[in-house]
């Protein structure tokens, strides 16, 4: 099972904005986000300051996915 970020990028379009004003909007680095982007793990502490940020909960930007070629 892997993590996937797709909602968040889908929420940053629907609201029109960019990674660079959510880093500052929620204060976290670009590093988080490239890591997101690569669908690699970040602290609940990142996630929850994006939340904050966004007005929303951990299931309007993530959601865990069945990894089929783990078979």
């Amino acid at each position: 099972m892997t993590i996937s970020y797709e909602r968040l990028w889908k929420l940053l379009i629907d609201k029109k904005m960019k990674k660079k004003e959510l880093c500052q909007l929620a204060g976290v680095g670009h590093m988080v986000l490239a890591r997101m982007a690569h669908g690699e793990s970040v602290t609940t502490d990142s996630l929850l300051k994006i939340c904050v940020a966004l007005n929303c909960s951990f299931d309007d930007i993530m959601e865990s996915v069945v990894d089929d070629s783990a078979e």
